[in-house]
């Protein structure tokens, strides 16, 4: 389903800092999910970098794994999730996939656009999602009704509503806050190519004719957006600050772990909103 025998999972494991002497055999179990939920969204940060170049974004696994391992460079949901499930399916687990709406942005009923796995887990299923950006869970979320896990200070939850519709949320200090719902509908690869045209080509999504890079980190988040930097601790608290064109490639590159080619630096630099 996910190309899991095409993939190179020695050099995989090594772009995403999992070290099997150090962090236990692969195997398909909580333990093995988990660290590799957990090492995938440290080192592989969410960005929408070709987007905003005006490139196309080809999800099938050669091209993951040139841009995502070799390149060492990011990517959104369906790239992230697609080369997860390939690693995941290659170790032995049984991955799925959904198709979610994103309630993080208010009240808007917004279309179906971002994919996230579901992976079974002697006899349990469980949310993963390494490609949600600095929202989203550091490990793998148990998917039942009234779930609640922590993870680092940060804490999700998961409901069912109606039409056996899943949310997930998280835990702010001004109560709970839903990032997506998603119902129990299987998606497949070739669904993620036509959310992925909409995600990169339509006039109404909001990877286009903006930088946006995301970083979900253990003490602190990060996000940037066009030319806001913002950072989110596990207090609440919010900074906030400008950055300058001058500063752009170097904020990508040490803030986001982002490698960047002297033709994309000069693009980006290009179309941010200081630079025009």
């Amino acid at each position: 389903m996910w190309s899991g025998e095409e993939l190179d999972l020695d050099a995989y494991l090594a772009r995403i800092g999992y070290e099997t002497e150090r962090d236990g055999e692969l195997a398909p179990d909580l333990r093995t999910l988990t660290a590799l939920h957990r090492a995938h969204v440290r080192a592989v940060p969410f960005e929408n970098l070709d987007v905003a170049l005006g490139r196309p974004v080809p999800l099938d696994l050669k091209s993951l794994q040139a841009k995502l391992v070799d390149r060492r460079r990011g990517g959104y949901c369906y790239e992230q999730n697609s080369l997860f499930a390939a690693a995941l399916e290659r170790i032995g687990f049984t991955v799925t996939a959904r198709g979610a709406r994103n309630r993080s942005r208010g009240a808007a009923l917004p279309p179906v656009t971002h994919a996230l796995l579901v992976v079974a887990v002697e006899g349990e299923q469980w949310l993963a999602d390494v490609g949600f950006g600095w929202q989203g869970p550091l490990e793998p979320v148990p998917l039942r009704d009234g779930a609640r896990v922590e993870q680092s200070g940060w804490t999700f939850g998961v409901v069912v509503e109606d039409e056996g519709i899943h949310v997930l949320r998280s835990l702010r200090p001004q109560g709970w806050t839903d990032l997506y719902a998603f119902s129990p509908q299987t998606l497949y690869p070739g669904d993620f190519t036509v959310m992925n045209h909409y995600s990169s080509s339509h006039p109404q999504s909001r990877f286009l004719g903006q930088v946006v890079a995301q970083w979900p980190g253990e003490d602190e988040r990060r996000a940037l957006v066009r030319d806001t930097l913002s950072t989110v601790r596990t207090d609440g608290s919010v900074e906030e600050r400008a950055v300058p064109v001058d500063e752009l490639i170097a904020t990508l590159e040490s803030r986001f772990g982002i490698e960047l080619d002297d033709e994309e630096r000069t693009g980006l630099e290009r179309i941010h909103p200081a630079g025009s």
